[in-house]
């Protein structure tokens, strides 16, 4: 199955340039480009792609409010987001994930990296650059969150904490199963049992909420 992009970025060559990128991968089809957030925002309702490839610095509406518009809470058909930035800041990072972004990477990430990324949030899981996710990390363990993190609504099993943790730390479904030695359908109904009971829509949800909760921490 092919996976449609749409690429919103504020530079014709930046656009110009993932887009050969992105049509040079097995799998991916570029549908359309955005030069700023409101367009992309146009266009992705109207495309209906099933990965919108964001940057953060655009004029006007820029693209963390395109991401809350496209995939944030209260949305009710979410479009899978990821954000990619020439800037490695942790607070981009942060609101990125929490505007609803699937994935974040920086635009030096190379080919394979951002193939992946595109192809991970099609599937629905998460993928956040190798080069900011230590940092990342420490800063969920060494803040508090905004609002007191949401309760599950029935008590999570030992099999979902080793799922839950191990999601967090950025494994994939197949890695989960291979390390938890479960099958990939097991691993599948652990995580769509953890959405529910927490209360989140995607991967990159459950992680903010194992590290905001303490149940996962750098170095665990």
């Amino acid at each position: 199955m092919t996976v449609r992009v749409l690429v919103a970025d504020d530079q014709e060559i930046v656009r110009t340039g993932l887009r050969m990128i992105l049509d040079a991968q097995p799998g991916v089809e570029v549908v359309g480009e955005a030069a700023d957030g409101e367009q992309a925002v146009r266009l992705a309702r109207k495309l209906r792609p099933d990965v919108c490839l964001l940057d953060i610095r655009m004029p006007g509406t820029d693209g963390l409010e395109a991401t809350r518009r496209l995939a944030g809470p209260g949305v009710a058909d979410p479009v899978a987001v990821v954000v990619i930035t020439t800037f490695d800041l942790d607070e981009y990072v942060y609101a990125a994930l929490r505007a609803g972004a699937r994935g974040f990477l920086l635009k030096d990430a190379g080919p394979d990296l951002l193939a992946q990324a595109v192809h991970a949030a099609a599937r629905g899981d998460a993928l956040i650059a190798p080069s900011v996710t230590a940092r990342l990390l420490d800063a969920f363990a060494g803040t508090g969150p905004a609002s007191p993190p949401a309760q599950p609504v029935a008590p999570l099993t030992d099999r979902e904490e080793d799922v839950l943790a191990a999601v967090a730390r950025g494994r994939s479904n197949d890695e989960v199963a291979r390390e938890l030695h479960i099958t990939l359908s097991t691993v599948k109904t652990h995580v769509a049992s953890l959405m529910a009971k927490i209360g989140v829509r995607n991967r990159v949800e459950l992680a903010i909420w194992a590290y905001e909760t303490r149940r996962v921490t750098p170095g665990r």
